[in-house]
């Protein structure tokens, strides 16, 4: 695992603080060095390694940058960015967190009030302090107020996207070791939850001892936090990630406890209950035989355990897929053995949510269309921004812009060996009309409707997104609350009624499928397809790398239940289209 991740994040927190100190221009260009460094294909510590004028390979990346990213992986740390952590030692993440506080703010609030955490943010807003200062008055201090509660529980819980390459990692490095059996990560993360705590590791094997002195051994931790017989837990790329190591025997049935959720749990608990059996993570017991309390772990006789599948066989039960279990009616669905077929990764055509360099990426349309091909895929949409609410400046493309995309789309297709459609991300305003001329969408192969704008008002949203799926020209409603978790709540809508306008309409509801995003989540999905709606899995990619988000989608559309037919960009390029036409 590289660490450009790392490296960018500390150029981020660099063009932070520079920000918060009122420098001009070099926040941008840290930003778009650090977004350059994070999409690298190669290890950027390997370039740094060569030295600074290796680095300057990377796009964006100046002699500068270049030094400080050769000082930051030779030694640990970037002088100049330890000493504006002194100059300016605030909480920067935490409260960038909040809505409306960007760097300059928190700049502001330090040398203004001396506010350096959330708590002392919330305390001042209480306190009615920030109201005083020059520019910001007493709806900002309500703002701020409002929305502390939810930037203080975003540091509680990280994102799968940022969780999953780390819980990866760790698989990959304990299945090379010899000791180990079986092997898997289970909680929050094994059911694809868009936030998780802790990166939760199982392990099978005879050797347990060897497996947790090769755990904290793993290059990839930054410390160890605990160790013992059968457990560990270290930290990396700043998470915690707990290892369990169990014997072959138990592995099913640890997996099946520690996976969750509770709920979830509690349900199957009471289901063995009433059969005379006992469930745990040791396994399954036949208990019927016993007299009194069935006291102690391993009580009654063993009849499942090494296997999962093998718990939920022993209790008449189908196998439930992770996801699913959160005690939304799964349990009966799985004794009846009626859980749906749920959608897999493999059974997405195309990607029908994508950005080129005619608006905010750094790739081209062939280059684009090239990856999508490598992919397997059948077709790809391009689909850029529109000029409109949200959109910032000249990255949005106005009608006479479209026009001219759809020339060069048509000169990429002419190339391709897969289809290749042209469309629009257009953007829904406060009203629930759309930014483009209904004209010009017409000429379009697709239209994706989304709201970058007055996220933060719920009052009529949900009428705003029905309002746009009513549109003639709407084909697919985008990230319907707008969330960014850990950013952003977004939108609270209903979405039952949006799946069916959506169903009456003929409009699939996307499933963003960026790990910020994950909008439409599964509890909504459920509902749309409840409805009687079908969705549309998409990365909204800017880059080739990007197509790797397809599966968070496909997991967070399996958490809300979802199966093959009920996703638009799992049918063939023909009826991908018919969809579209009608």
């Amino acid at each position: 695992m590289s660490r450009n991740d790392e490296i960018a994040t500390v150029l981020e927190e660099f063009a932070d603080l520079l920000e918060a100190k009122g420098v001009e221009y070099k926040p941008t260009a840290y930003r778009r060095a650090a977004e350059n460094v994070r999409e690298h294909p190669a290890p950027v510590e390997g370039l740094a390694g060569e030295g600074a004028d290796a680095l300057k390979e990377i796009d964006r990346v100046g002699e500068a940058i270049a030094s400080k990213i050769v000082e930051y992986v030779r030694t640990g740390s970037i002088e100049e960015l330890d000493e504006l952590r002194e100059e300016l030692p605030v909480d920067m993440t935490a409260l960038t967190r909040v809505e409306g506080v960007g760097p300059k703010t928190v700049g502001t609030l330090y040398s203004e009030l001396d506010i350096k955490t959330l708590d002392e943010l919330e305390g001042a807003a209480e306190a009615g302090e920030i109201r005083e200062i020059k520019g910001f008055g007493t709806k900002t201090e309500k703002n701020i107020l409002e929305n502390v509660p939810f930037a203080r529980n975003a540091q509680k819980r990280d994102r799968l996207g940022d969780a999953r390459p780390v819980a990866d990692a760790a698989l990959s490095y304990l299945a090379d070791l010899g000791s180990v059996s079986k092997l898997e990560v289970c909680g929050s993360i094994r059911r694809w939850r868009d936030t998780i705590g802790d990166v939760d590791v199982l392990v099978a094997s005879d050797e347990r001892k060897a497996v947790v002195e090769s755990f904290t051994d793993w290059p990839e931790a930054d410390a160890t936090i605990e160790a013992g017989a059968n457990k560990a837990s270290v930290r990396a790329n700043g998470l915690r990630v707990d290892l369990r190591v169990v014997v072959i025997e138990e592995f099913g049935s640890a997996l099946q406890y520690f996976t969750g959720s509770q709920e979830h749990n509690i349900a199957v608990r009471n289901r063995a209950i009433d059969q005379g059996l006992k469930v745990n993570e040791y396994g399954v017991f036949d208990v019927s035989d016993l007299d009194g309390p069935t006291v102690g772990q391993r009580v009654g006789d063993r009849i499942a355990g090494e296997t999962e599948a093998g718990v939920y066989d022993a209790l008449g039960m189908a196998w439930v897929p992770p996801e699913l279990r959160e005690n939304a009616g799964e349990v009966s669905a799985a004794a009846d053995h009626g859980l749906p077929d749920l959608l897999e990764e493999g059974d997405v055509r195309g990607d029908i949510h994508t950005h080129s360099d005619w608006s905010d990426s750094n790739y081209t349309i062939a280059e684009m269309v090239e990856a999508a091909t490598e992919r397997g895929y059948d077709y790809h949409a391009v689909t850029d921004h529109a000029t409109g609410p949200g959109i910032v400046g000249s990255v949005g493309l106005d009608e006479d812009d479209l026009t001219a995309q759809a020339e060069a789309v048509a000169a990429v297709r002419e190339e391709a060996t897969i289809d290749v459609l042209h469309g629009v991300e257009a953007n829904i305003d406060a009203d629930g009309g759309l930014s483009t001329d209904g004209d010009a969408l017409a000429d379009l192969d697709i239209v994706i409707a989304s709201p970058h704008a007055a996220l933060g008002n719920d009052e009529g949203a949900t009428e705003r997104l029905v309002q746009a799926i009513e549109h003639p020209e709407v084909d697919v409603l985008g990230h319907p609350t707008g969330r960014i978790i850990n950013g952003r709540a977004g939108l609270r809508v209903d979405f039952d009624r949006i799946g069916k306008a959506a169903a009456r309409e003929g409009v699939a509801i996307e499933v963003n499928a960026n790990p910020a995003r994950l909008d439409a989540n599964g509890e909504a999905v459920r509902a749309i397809i409840d409805a009687g709606a079908t969705i549309a899995i998409a990365t909204d990619a800017h880059s080739p790398r990007e197509f790797e988000y397809v599966r968070y989608g496909v997991h967070t559309a399996r958490r809300g239940w979802a199966e093959r037919a009920d996703v638009i960009n799992t049918r063939s390029s023909e009826e991908l289209r018919t969809f579209l036409e009608t």
